[in-house]
């Protein structure tokens, strides 16, 4: 269910800009209408207006998801905070000057915020904030805790400039589907290869 909730503004924003897409004129017509007081000058141009009706939906779904969980009571992770602020800074911005520049920044600033956040505490505490996380769920040496912190450090830190890869060497369209078949793709290919690295040492530590 966790994982759906944090697929969902990516899954919606795909949605949106491939139905925005195949029609922009209407696309633009409905934005410059019902949105316009939120971009420069009121009119929304054509050519932007699946990005932008995509941005704000992503923009929209991540606060609904932050209220629905302080509407339940339930604590709000501090990643879903951090991925509001980020999604509303350079998603606004994108609105704003009509400019998918801004957007397409967003998933690479997000990944290296998540790596930097992991190494900054490795280097400042000397613990592994993956530990702090998943402690419980899993029983490491340290030495594994700190290679496992490692390597997503740097799966982030490339995920980052591969974002910023197909965002300037390919089209929108093509950067859209990276962004949730690539990405995804990605990532699961990589947790896959955690799994079979770690397995190695929890069947060590239970002998």
């Amino acid at each position: 269910m966790k994982l759906l909730a944090d697929l969902l503004p990516v899954l919606l924003f795909f949605i949106v800009f491939k139905l925005a897409g195949s029609r922009p004129e209407d696309a633009a017509a409905f934005a410059s209408a019902h949105l316009g007081f939120l971009v420069a000058g009121g009119v929304v141009a054509a050519k932007i207006a699946p990005m932008l009706l995509a941005t704000l939906t992503a923009i929209g779904v991540t606060a609904v998801q932050i209220a629905w969980k302080l509407a339940r009571g339930q604590k709000v992770d501090t990643m879903l905070w951090v991925s509001l602020a980020v999604v509303a800074v350079f998603g606004g911005a994108t609105v704003w000057f009509q400019n998918e520049t801004f957007i397409k920044w967003k998933p690479s600033v997000l990944y290296w915020l998540m790596g930097g956040a992991l190494a900054l505490t490795q280097l400042l505490t000397g613990r592994s904030l993956l530990r702090t996380l998943l402690g419980e769920q899993l029983t490491l040496p340290d030495p594994v805790w700190r290679r496992l912190t490692l390597m997503w450090v740097a799966f982030f830190a490339f995920m980052g400039l591969a974002n910023l890869f197909v965002a300037y060497q390919f089209s929108t369209e093509i950067w859209v589907d990276f962004k949730l078949f690539g990405g995804i793709g990605l990532m699961l290919l990589f947790t896959l290869a955690q799994g079979l690295y770690l397995s190695r040492h929890i069947e060590a530590g239970h002998e």
